[in-house]
C-alpha cells in the first residue's frame, strides 16, 4: 500500500503532487492511500510512505520535468519523469507515458476536495487513474465515478451558497473600534472558497468568520486565515440583533408560508446560528390564525377625493400631464406609460406606428395591435398585415413610404385557453387613444390618411361611419389632409367563401388605387 500524507484536509496541491507520482509509478487506486497530517489514521504493515520533498527520490533516467495539475484551472500534464517518488515505489517497473487531463477534471477535483467525505481523495485518484486510458471520461456524466464527483462538487457549491446566505455577524468593540465576528458551521470545508464573497460585500468593515475548520480575518486591506475555532470564541449576541428580529417578524407573511419550501432553502442545520430562527416556530404556529384574520378583515376604503383625482387624470391626461412629444421616438416611449384607459393592464406593450418620420404621403390607420403585433411591438405585421402588403404592392404603393399605425395602441383581447382572441375596442377606449393618433398625425403630416375599418374611421373622423357606403370617398380633414376609408384586411380573412374573398380583395385593391390617384393629384396641385 502506497501512502501519501497531505498537509491538510483541503491540500489540493499536496494531493496533486502525490497523485501524479502514484499514477506515473503505476500505483493502482486500490493500492493508493492518502492521509492528512495530524488526523487520526490506522496504519497498515504494508504501507509504503511517499516522500514529497523536491529533488529526493528522482528517477535516475528521468528526462522530462512535468507540470502536473495546474491549480489555476488549466489542463494538467503528467510527465514521464517521476519526481518526488520514494525509490521503494519504483523497483524498476515500466513507467507510464506522459498524458494530459482535461480542465473539467481539475475544476471538479478542486471542489470535491472540499467535501467532508472521507473517501474523496480515493474518488479523485480513481478518476485520474482512468483518465489515462479514457481521456473523455469527464464527459460521460452517467459514469458512476463521474456522477459521484459531480454530485459532491454540487454539494460543495450549495454549501458555499448557504454560507453566503446564513452567515450572521455580531458587532464587537476593540482598540481599533468596531469589528464584526460571525460563527458558522458549513456543511463542507468552503471557508476559503467563499471568503472572497465577504471581502467584496463588506470591503469597508473589519470582520472575522470563525468555523470548526478554520477562520478568516479581513482588516480592510488584507485577508488572512487562521486556525479552527469553537462557538464559544464568537460573541453570542449584540444590541442590533433585537432590531433585526423585529424586522424579520414584521416582514413574515403568513399567507405565503410554505414550510417545506422554507426548510429546503433554510435547512434546520443552520437555524442554531441564526438569530431569527428562534422566532420561526412561533411564526409558523400562528400563521393559520393570522392568515384567517387577514382574509376576514374588511378592506380599508381609499380616500374618495384622491380616487376621483386619480381616475380623472387617468382618463384625461397623457402618460404625463401636459406632455407634448417632440419626436416619434418620444411618442413610442410615452405610450408605454399611458394609463388613459385600462387596456394597458393585459397588453404586452403599447404599439405606436412606424414609417417615415416626416411628411409621409400616406398614413394608414388600423384598428388595434393583434396578438403578433402585441408581442413584436410593430403595427400590422400579422396575417392581416400580409394581406395589406400584397394589396399595396398590387395597387402600386410602396409600403416603405407609408406610415402605418393603429387607432388604439394596446391589444384588447380575451383569453381562451392559451390563445388570446381579439375584442373590438369600446368607444371610450378609442376616444382615450385618439390623443396618440393626433400626435402622430401632427408629426408625420401625411397628405392622405386611410382608415381601415369602422374603428379606425371613428378615431379619424370622430363619428360613426358606414364603411361600405363611404369607402373610396375623399373626406377633407381639419388639418388640410384628405381622409379615405376602406375595409380592414382582417375582414377578408374571416370570409368563408373563396369567391367572395377574391371579390372583396379586388375591391380593396381598387380603393388603394384610388388612394394612390388622390396622392398623385395632391402632388400635382402642389407642383402647379
Amino acid at each position: 500500500m502506497a501512502v501519501a500524507e497531505l498537509a491538510g484536509e483541503t491540500d489540493f496541491d499536496g494531493w496533486r503532487k502525490a497523485a501524479r507520482a502514484f499514477r506515473l509509478a503505476g500505483v493502482e487506486p486500490a493500492e493508493a492511500r492518502f492521509t492528512v497530517a495530524g488526523a487520526a489514521q490506522t496504519a497498515s504493515l504494508f504501507d509504503t510512505p511517499l516522500s514529497v520533498h523536491p529533488g529526493e527520490g528522482r528517477d535516475p533516467d528521468s528526462h522530462t520535468s512535468g507540470q502536473g495539475m495546474d491549480s489555476n484551472g488549466r489542463g494538467l500534464a503528467v510527465d514521464a519523469g517521476v519526481r518526488d517518488l520514494d525509490p521503494g515505489l519504483r523497483r524498476g517497473e515500466r513507467r507510464e507515458q506522459a498524458f494530459t487531463v482535461p480542465k473539467a477534471f481539475v475544476d471538479v477535483a478542486q471542489e470535491v476536495i472540499l467535501h467532508r467525505s472521507a473517501d474523496r481523495f480515493d474518488l479523485m485518484y480513481r478518476l485520474l487513474w482512468r483518465l489515462r486510458d479514457e481521456p473523455d471520461l469527464m464527459k460521460v456524466v452517467s459514469d458512476i465515478d463521474v456522477a459521484d464527483a459531480m454530485e459532491r462538487a454540487k454539494n460543495v457549491s450549495r454549501a458555499s451558497h448557504k454560507m453566503k446566505a446564513f452567515v450572521r455577524f455580531r458587532m464587537i468593540e476593540d482598540e481599533a473600534g468596531e469589528a464584526y465576528v460571525a460563527w458558522f458551521e458549513p456543511a463542507h470545508r468552503v471557508l476559503e472558497k467563499t471568503s472572497g464573497f465577504f471581502v467584496r460585500r463588506f470591503t469597508t468593515m473589519r470582520w472575522s468568520i470563525l468555523t470548526p475548520d478554520g477562520s478568516c480575518f479581513w482588516d480592510g486591506a488584507a485577508l488572512t486565515f487562521g486556525p479552527a475555532a469553537t462557538a464559544a470564541d464568537a460573541p453570542q449576541d449584540d444590541e442590533i440583533e433585537e432590531f433585526w428580529k423585529t424586522y424579520y417578524a414584521s416582514t413574515f407573511n403568513p399567507a405565503r408560508l410554505k414550510v417545506k419550501t422554507m426548510q429546503g432553502e433554510m435547512p434546520k442545520q443552520y437555524w442554531k446560528n441564526l438569530p431569527e430562527a428562534s422566532l420561526i416556530p412561533g411564526l409558523v404556529a400562528a400563521s393559520r390564525e393570522r392568515t384567517e384574520t387577514m382574509v376576514t378583515a374588511p378592506h380599508s376604503e381609499p380616500n374618495a377625493r384622491l380616487s376621483r383625482a386619480i381616475a380623472r387624470q387617468a382618463r384625461d391626461g397623457a402618460y404625463d400631464e401636459g406632455f407634448v412629444a417632440s419626436s416619434l421616438e418620444d411618442l413610442r416611449h410615452g405610450v408605454q406609460a399611458c394609463r388613459r384607459c385600462e387596456l394597458w393592464r393585459d397588453a404586452t406593450q403599447g404599439v405606436c406606428g412606424e414609417g417615415p418620420a416626416r411628411a409621409a404621403t400616406l398614413m394608414i390607420v388600423g384598428e388595434q395591435p393583434g396578438d403578433q403585433e402585441d408581442l413584436a411591438g410593430r403595427p400590422v405585421v400579422g396575417p392581416a398585415g400580409q394581406v395589406l402588403d400584397e394589396a399595396l404592392a398590387e395597387a402600386g404603393i410602396d409600403r416603405s413610404g407609408v406610415y402605418v399605425t393603429n387607432a388604439v395602441k394596446h391589444f384588447k383581447h380575451e383569453a381562451r385557453g392559451k390563445r388570446r382572441l381579439h375584442k373590438t375596442p369600446a368607444v371610450s377606449e378609442v376616444n382615450a387613444c385618439r390623443w396618440w393618433l393626433d400626435q402622430e398625425r401632427r408629426m408625420v403630416r401625411p397628405q392622405v390618411v386611410l382608415a381601415l375599418g369602422a374603428t379606425a374611421s371613428f378615431a379619424l373622423l370622430n363619428r360613426k361611419v358606414a364603411v361600405t357606403t363611404e369607402r373610396g370617398t375623399a373626406l377633407p380633414l381639419p388639418d388640410g389632409s384628405i381622409g379615405m376609408i376602406t375595409v380592414h384586411p382582417s375582414y377578408l380573412l374571416r370570409l368563408p367563401d373563396e369567391e367572395v374573398r377574391q371579390r372583396e380583395r379586388a375591391a380593396l385593391v381598387v380603393d388603394l388605387k384610388r388612394v394612390r390617384a388622390r396622392i398623385v393629384a395632391q402632388q400635382n396641385s402642389v407642383a402647379d
